[in-house]
């Protein structure tokens, strides 16, 4: 494809999105990187800071119309801007569930339909959507972070058939665990149940654990820039353990997956 691409990466402030904002400019392409607070932003070679908060309506609008305003089209938007919540389902305030969904969901709606009319103008784009494998397989102790990256799954497959006929195609990044200060410091519950206490504090120290295990953002952000300026497909995931739970949850049988995800989860 070619190096003038004009790339828009949200939540470029660090770990992932920082890395793959730097990957595409080191490809040639006119990159933009959204933050919430550019005064405090570290700069990144080649990439264009831009002001978005993903919650807010007027601010996705303004940061969308600076870049058209600036590059005159978007080639790929990359909606990677999101937050993490540790916590049983029942501990999980609708607040929370809320809050959550409205970065990790209603951002990435709200970044789409400001970039689709440009999109659809010019008859050509690249949407890639940054999942996780929580996108296809359960998270306990993390079930409405579980339900966010499942309603992208299910929101990214639905709108790649909308979007097909004019010439645009969304694709899904399922990434595993990755060592990012995101993970590292996930925020936990407001609300906590006793009842719950002797296997939360085992299936957080186990997740802790597994981040602190996890690679570098590095390979999730090469498998974004492939997913975003390579031959389509619709699901990709990191090489290793993203990859593998992927074939496992696709051609193992229920029962053994489900004692595999128990015993990675910390659970009896």
């Amino acid at each position: 494809m070619s190096k003038a691409l004009v790339v828009v990466v949200t939540g470029v402030s660090s770990g992932i999105g920082r890395i793959a904002a730097e990957k595409f400019a080191q490809r040639g392409c006119q990159v933009f990187g959204t933050v919430r607070n550019p005064a405090k932003a570290q700069p990144i070679p080649g990439v264009v800071l831009v002001e978005m908060d993903v919650r807010d309506d007027a601010s996705v609008q303004r940061a969308i119309q600076a870049v058209v305003g600036q590059a005159k089209r978007i080639d790929v938007l990359v909606n990677n801007a999101g937050g993490t919540l540790l916590g049983t389902v029942e501990e999980t305030s609708v607040a929370e569930a809320q809050s959550l969904f409205d970065t990790n969901v209603f951002g990435a709606l709200r970044t789409i339909q400001a970039v689709l009319p440009h999109m659809r103008a010019q008859r050509s784009g690249r949407i890639v959507n940054i999942s996780s494998v929580l996108g296809f397989l359960p998270a306990p102790y993390m079930g409405l972070y579980s339900a966010s990256k499942h309603a992208i799954e299910g929101m990214s497959e639905s709108l790649d058939h909308e979007v097909r006929g004019f010439g645009i195609r969304v694709v899904l990044v399922e990434p595993s665990y990755t060592k990012t200060n995101l993970d590292i410091n996930a925020p936990e519950t407001a609300m906590k149940i006793p009842a719950y206490d002797a296997e939360r504090a085992g299936v957080v120290g186990a997740i802790q654990k597994n981040v602190q295990d996890a690679p570098a953002p590095d390979g999730v952000a090469t498998t974004i820039v492939d997913a975003a300026l390579g031959t389509w497909k619709m699901r990709r995931t990191p090489k290793g353990q993203a990859s593998l739970l992927s074939k496992l949850r696709r051609f193992m049988p229920a029962g053994p997956v489900d004692a595999s995800l128990r015993k990675t989860f910390g659970l009896g």
